[in-house]
Formats: C-alpha cells, sequence, structure tokens
C-alpha cells in the first residue's frame, strides 16, 4: 500500500545549508522508490491557518518511508532542514484500494451505516 511522507515546512530560511539539502535529497530517496508528489508548494488554505510550503513523496509501502526517513543517507540531511525552518513532518499510509469510498471507515469502526 502506497505510504507518504508529508511536509509543513515554515519560516524557511533559505541558505547554503537548504542548497545542500536540496542537492543531496533525491539520492536518498531512490534507494527506497521514493518520488516527490508536492514540493515547495503553497497551499490554497480554505479552513485553518498554515503560512508555509508543503511537500508530499511517495513510498510504495510504509516500510520504505520508515526505511528512508531512518536511513544513514538520510539522517545527515534532516539538521540541515531542521536547523532553517520550523518544520513537521510525518508518514502516513494512503488507503488500501481505490476507488476509496469514505464510509467504508464505517464498516472497519462497526458503526451500521
Amino acid at each position: 500500500m502506497t505510504a507518504y511522507a508529508i511536509g509543513l515546512l515554515e519560516d524557511l530560511q533559505f541558505g547554503p545549508d537548504i542548497v545542500s539539502y536540496l542537492q543531496r535529497i533525491d539520492a536518498t530517496l531512490a534507494p527506497y522508490g521514493g518520488e516527490f508528489l508536492v514540493h515547495g508548494t503553497r497551499p490554497e488554505l480554505r479552513e485553518g491557518s498554515f503560512g508555509g510550503d508543503c511537500v508530499v513523496i511517495a513510498f510504495p509501502s510504509m516500510e520504505q518511508a520508515r526505511a528512508w526517513y531512518d536511513s544513514d543517507a538520510y539522517a545527515p540531511l534532516i539538521p540541515l532542514r531542521t536547523q532553517h525552518s520550523r518544520s513537521t513532518v510525518f508518514l502516513l499510509e494512503g488507503v488500501k484500494e481505490l476507488p476509496y469510498r469514505a464510509a467504508g471507515l464505517l464498516d472497519k469502526l462497526g458503526v451500521a451505516a
């Protein structure tokens, strides 16, 4: 099942460390099948507040996403980003089958539709 690494970055201070991060991250993704779906895009907000950039990276599985984030290749890049931005990063699994119907969650939760 596809998994995603989501990054929400605010107050990015663009400089040499961020340049290095951007130059090096692609090579860390390749062994884990990671591909950018969204990179450095400002959302069009409809609810809530967020004033930064979004990143979405797809992986073939949650195991691959975890292995990438925890890898020796990616570890040295994390401080390059975290020391120059406020960031929230999380991993999440996608839905198992497409098309997905939201009401399917009711079955999973044991709630009568």
